[in-house]
């Protein structure tokens, strides 16, 4: 995939993509990571492209500027956890230790973040087993093996031999909202579609699960702008 600077303040890396089903140009603002994607139907020279791009300047770079910044998680700071912000703090522990208010590390840490991202991960592991567990239980169908994503396109998966895929994000969003992916993903157990039959699982593991649904399009992003290394 070729690469294009618009030029600027800030210039934008706007990525150029050939499709043959693409119809029209379209320019695309990805929500997880403000990564600019412009899509070229067949045939159509890359330079019209391009004056495509820059005649939509403005848009864009409003478009960019009114997204959320990406927060570095370190000392002093705080990050997401089950949809809480906990303060990122030392303190005389051995461990990474887990309060109501903060996450405390020992103090003089190395490499905080890299620290503060494995924890959290562990800490989704568990979530997610112990809700698709329950879930799977109360479907009748057991779920083969678990594994622990950073996707970009998707919160979780389900194959069709029962291996669940989760992104660990999901451990900074709301319990409700990762308990309702977890039903999501092991739904697919009994219906590998999205017809009505598999929102009858659904509704039967996790009801009223709309909210959770809601929150995922209106702030799953900012899980994806929280960075665990500068």
């Amino acid at each position: 995939m070729a690469e294009h600077l618009l030029p600027g303040d800030p210039p934008i890396a706007v990525a150029l993509r050939r499709s043959a089903r693409a119809r029209r140009l379209s320019l695309r603002v990805s929500r997880l990571d403000g990564r600019v994607t412009l899509t070229l139907p067949k045939g159509v020279p890359e330079r019209e492209g391009l004056a495509f791009v820059r005649a939509r300047e403005d848009w864009l770079r409003g478009h960019l500027a009114g997204m959320a910044a990406a927060v570095t998680v370190g000392i002093g700071g705080q990050v997401p956890y089950l949809g809480r912000d906990l303060a990122v703090t030392e303190g005389a522990v051995r461990r990474i230790t887990l309060t109501d208010s903060a996450l405390i590390l020992p103090q003089g840490a190395a490499r905080p973040g890299t620290r503060i991202q494995a924890f959290l991960r562990a800490q989704a592991r568990d979530a997610l087993a112990a809700a698709s567990d329950d879930y799977a239980t109360a479907l009748g169908r057991p779920y083969r093996r678990l594994t622990l994503r950073d996707t970009r396109s998707r919160w979780g998966s389900c194959t069709a031999t029962g291996d669940l895929m989760y992104s660990w994000r999901l451990i900074m969003a709301p319990l409700p909202v990762l308990r309702y992916v977890a039903a999501h993903e092991v739904a697919h157990l009994a219906e590998m579609n999205h017809s009505p039959a598999f929102w009858d699982v659904v509704e039967r593991l996790y009801p009223d699960h709309a909210a959770s649904r809601r929150w995922l399009r209106s702030h799953g992003d900012r899980l994806h702008r929280v960075q665990f290394a500068p």
